[in-house]
């Protein structure tokens, strides 16, 4: 792993099924002397409920926060895997996102820029030409806030985390998109070229505010768009629900099968 944030850096699995993802969270999980931050709290089980299903579960649902100022193929495949949890015996619970989310947002890259600046002090800015040019002008736009924006913008992520928490008070999980638009294609540009000169905080909204508390997610594959290209729908949990997670996905999966299409490459 490379450090970029140390207060917003998370480690997930990507594998091909929710179940693999809890084997290898299991490995990965613990605690470790050799780091203060690491969790104290013994390891659950994950595969614990791998096959309790999801009835009784409260699922919470923002339909407006899903489907606002996304694609219609991304925003009709998030209702469709809410219902297919309403079908497999879930409770839909009405739920509202922060208002001012936009407000929230644009802490994130005042506080990822800082905090990357920080850790890359040792060679950063006296090997920047090693750089990309992406990155560096990250590192750079890091450098150039102060303290008191970094304070502010610390401000507005505890405002966040305790609405999200007011928000999942009386659900189990909630269920949102993992991203505002379908797979799209990683050209040389997008990878090796430098930031664009318009970058908004608001495509973040899916991930952002679980970023800054901390809480758990499992995003899955929910379907196609028009394309062919794979959307996705994401859950998430409260503190520890980890193997909740687990099993939640792995009964989408069973419902759905998104998680076995492949390219055809």
């Amino acid at each position: 792993m490379l450090a970029l944030a140390e207060s917003l850096d998370h480690v997930g699995p990507l594998t091909r099924s929710s179940a693999d993802a809890g084997i290898v969270l299991q490995a990965i999980s613990g605690s470790d002397p050799n780091d203060p931050t690491a969790l104290l709290e013994s390891v659950p089980d994950m595969q614990a409920n791998l096959d309790a299903g999801v009835r009784g579960l409260k699922v919470g649902y923002d339909e407006k926060y899903a489907s606002e100022d996304m694609e219609a193929d991304s925003a009709a495949a998030i209702a469709a895997g809410v219902r297919t949890l309403e079908r497999l015996g879930a409770e839909i619970v009405p739920v509202s996102m922060p208002s001012n989310l936009l407000e929230y947002m644009g802490a994130w890259p005042v506080l990822c820029a800082s905090e990357a600046t920080a850790a890359h002090a040792q060679t950063f800015p006296s090997r920047a030409g090693e750089y990309g040019p992406w990155l560096r002008q990250w590192l750079e736009s890091g450098a150039g806030y102060s303290a008191t924006e970094y304070a502010k913008a610390n401000v507005l992520r505890a405002a966040c985390v305790g609405e999200l928490r007011r928000t999942m008070r009386d659900i189990d999980v909630m269920a949102c998109p993992s991203t505002a638009r379908p797979a799209y294609p990683v050209t040389p540009e997008e990878l090796y070229g430098p930031m664009p000169d318009e970058w908004d905080p608001w495509r973040l909204r899916f991930t952002a505010p679980t970023n800054f508390s901390g809480l758990p997610t499992i995003s899955l594959p929910c379907g196609l768009n028009g394309d062919g290209l794979p959307l996705s729908i994401q859950f998430v949990g409260h503190f520890l629900a980890e193997p909740l997670l687990v099993g939640l996905g792995h009964a989408f999966e069973q419902a759905t099968g998104f998680h076995e299409l492949h390219p055809p490459v």
